[in-house]
């Protein structure tokens, strides 16, 4: 039993109106496993969310919970039915119920003291006990939040689906929310899919990221193998706002006008393509220290611990922007740059 997929998606489709919104979706999720769906607007992660849940049926393949069919040709499982919590963006709160009341809800099928007792605890797991008897107007967003979340989980159920479940809070109090958020789901042993359109949030949430576009799956794999190694432009661009350099195919060698990088082999020859550069891999020195690649610089922003340097380069449309810990001296305009060539990235110019 504990090989089976706590989740398995086997060629999911779905259509609107005519319009493909989900293609050929295969998707296997492990028992405790947390995982993050990402892509631009429209890609179809919400609609797949849904689909899990029951709220919609889909028109190709199955959904299985646990080895069983829970959706598809041979089964359908009403929503109520499939041990399912969900968390929603607006977190959905019935605003005449108290914290305690909210999270009693889902428990309605418990006899009254055990109930009562599974909801205490879940509001202690999300440490509002002291606010147990509140009303959800009078709370913060990050408690709101929490509230959804123990409401959530106090039935336990074998999956939990949150769907961009922290997008209404400010940054900093985002931050420490998803943090104790994901603290919890994994102290509980929790298997959970998220819907989220922030990269940042994707890469660090996540056992592993499922990256859509245009209803399909692109790329699936733990954030770090998504970010250092995306199979495509489009996830490239996703994870990271790169430099892109165009340059020529020689003797396997993408040239440019800052530097040749080594590609995998598959690009014709005297072919246009594009150099893919993360600003972190570019190194600034004065010029005549490094190497014979020269630049000027022309604005700095400073980010804090990051300083984000424009250096406009000969034979270059745009200025390429440099990402450092470091410090440029301010009297440092014209400059020499260097590009670490294995964190280059190669892709077809079309």
């Amino acid at each position: 039993m504990s090989d089976i997929a706590a989740l398995q998606l086997n060629n999911v489709g779905k259509h609107f109106g005519g319009v493909e919104v989900l293609a050929g979706i295969d998707l296997d999720v492990k028992r405790g496993e947390i995982i993050c769906l990402v892509g631009r607007s429209g890609c179809g992660k919400s609609t797949l969310l849904r689909i899990i849940a029951g709220v919609e049926t889909p028109d190709a393949g199955s959904v299985s919970m646990n080895g069983q069919e829970i959706a598809g040709p041979a089964a359908f499982v009403e929503p109520e039915k499939r041990r399912i919590g969900f968390v929603f963006q607006d977190y959905a709160l019935f605003p005449h119920l108290t914290v305690e009341q909210n999270v009693l809800f889902g428990l309605k099928g418990l006899p009254k003291a055990q109930a009562l007792a599974r909801a205490a605890d879940m509001i202690e797991h999300v440490r509002l006990t002291d606010l147990a008897k509140r009303y959800p107007h009078t709370l913060s967003g990050g408690e709101q939040q929490r509230v959804a979340l123990a409401r959530a989980l106090a039935p336990k159920p074998d999956i939990l689906l949150m769907d961009e479940p922290f997008s209404n809070l400010d940054r900093g109090l985002r931050d420490s929310v998803r943090e104790e958020t994901l603290g919890l789901l994994r102290a509980l042993k929790t298997t959970a899919i998220m819907v989220t359109h922030d990269p940042e949030e994707a890469l660090s949430a996540g056992d592993r990221v499922v990256l859509m576009q245009k209803g399909c799956i692109v790329q699936s794999g733990t954030g770090y193998e998504v970010h250092d190694n995306p199979v495509s432009r489009y996830a490239a661009d996703f994870f990271c706002a790169f430099n892109k350099v165009e340059g020529t195919v020689r003797n396997g060698h993408l040239e440019t006008p800052v530097g040749n990088f080594p590609h995998g082999g598959d690009l014709r020859e005297g072919s246009v393509a594009l150099a893919y550069i993360r600003p972190s891999a570019i190194t600034l020195s004065p010029q005549g220290a490094g190497t014979d690649i020269s630049g000027r610089i022309e604005s700095k922003v400073f980010l804090g611990e990051i300083e984000q340097v424009s250096v406009s380069v000969p034979g270059l449309a745009h200025e390429l922007r440099v990402r450092s810990m470091g410090r440029s001296p301010a009297e440092m305009q014209n400059v020499s740059l260097w590009v670490a060539p294995a964190s280059v990235l190669v892709f077809t110019a079309d």
